[in-house]
């Protein structure tokens, strides 16, 4: 329904204009005929031939109509409906005479008696006035069409402005992800350098080259994607394995991981990195507040259409309400998983009876699009 030229021009299509009109003066034919047979009118094949002339002559007219209005999509509406029924006059005219030039002027003879035709002839201004009758009703018919076309060109005006206004809903959207998913990097690779700095004080040069090492495999395979773009759940844990292999450097003697993934899963798409503040919370409050064992286990599962990720970890000091308060991490998850499922992507988090702490991430289970 909607043309969209270059210099951003929107209005009715001609190809919809076209269809109303044909639409009208075949309606309006039929009607015209329908009367005349009724009426019962003599030589009903003359003024049907007759008819679909002025007919063909109405199509183009009304058609001129159109051009001319289309010169005003783009004014406010109060100005289109005064231009709609202002210029319905005139072509309410000029259709009356090609009217009454085809059934009086135009032989006459072969539809009329001559008793009719000296009667008419005897009428003053009987031309005029015929004319003028005939032009009003022609006005209520031309404005009737002409309201349908401002319904038309209302109505895709609103959907070209739901479309527009989807776009930028869109953009607002890919723009709030992109935001989420760098805020994660930068607060990864600072907690990172704190650890590394901390080896380098400790006269622990093996240990640093080790996680230099893990940190350029990460930051290399986490930032080869768009961040629009979900990853196979595969990838994802392998990207947790990274960060945690240089987790392990910091933290050897009481870091275990243990990851439980049925195969079925691994081909899901996840957004990426949206595990990384998670596990990273893990370590922050399960294992570096503690001198004990700890093991942080990440597991999945299929529940329908739905997929449950739980990361664990079984750390004697879990995070408290001000500590949940005052970081990005899971406020992130959470986000993120909003803007890109709505309802579906959803959060919840929490002590665990037996000890420690756990996130489980619920979303719509997708196998194709990462």
């Amino acid at each position: 329904m909607i043309v969209t030229s270059e210099d951003g021009e929107r209005g009715v299509s001609p190809a919809i204009a076209l269809y109303s009109i044909l639409g009208f003066w075949l309606f309006y034919t039929l009607i015209v005929s329908l009367r005349a047979v009724v009426i019962g009118f003599d030589a009903q094949m003359e003024l049907a031939a007759r008819r679909m002339v002025v007919a063909i002559i109405g199509i183009i007219v009304t058609w001129i109509l159109y051009l001319v209005l289309r010169r005003f999509d783009q004014r406010p509406l109060g100005v289109r409906v005064i231009a709609a029924f202002s210029l319905a006059v005139p072509f309410a005219l000029a259709m009356a005479s090609a009217n009454y030039f085809m059934f009086n002027v135009y032989d006459p003879v072969t539809l009329f008696s001559d008793a009719d035709m000296q009667k008419k002839a005897a009428e003053e201004n009987y031309a005029l006035i015929s004319i003028v009758e005939d032009a009003i009703s022609r006005f209520f018919f031309l404005s009737a069409w002409a309201g349908l076309y401002l319904a038309l060109s209302y109505a895709a005006q609103a959907r070209s402005t739901e479309r527009r206004a989807a776009r930028l809903e869109q953009a607002a959207q890919q723009a709030e992800l992109r935001s989420l998913r760098y805020q994660v990097n930068p607060h990864f690779l600072f907690n990172t350098l704190n650890s590394l700095s901390t080896l380098v004080m400790r006269n622990r040069p093996d240990e640093a080259e080790q996680m230099i090492m893990s940190l350029s495999n990460f930051y290399r395979t986490s930032l080869t994607g768009d961040p629009l773009d979900d990853v196979p759940l595969e990838e994802e844990v392998h990207l947790q394995k990274l960060y945690l292999d240089i987790e392990a450097v910091r933290f050897p003697e009481r870091l275990t991981t243990v990851i439980d993934i049925p195969p079925s899963l691994l081909s899901a798409c996840v957004p990426g990195l949206i595990l990384q503040p998670v596990v990273e919370n893990a370590i922050k409050y399960g294992v570096s507040r503690t001198s004990s064992p700890v093991e942080i286990r990440i597991t999945a599962r299929e529940d329908g259409d739905l997929m449950h990720i739980n990361v664990t970890d079984n750390g004697p000091n879990p995070p408290s309400a001000a500590d949940r308060g005052s970081g990005i991490g899971l406020a992130n998850v959470r986000d993120r998983l909003t803007a890109r499922f709505g309802d579906r992507g959803r959060i919840v988090y929490g002590p665990r009876e037996a000890g420690g702490f756990s996130v489980l991430l619920t979303l719509p289970i997708i196998r194709r699009g990462c």
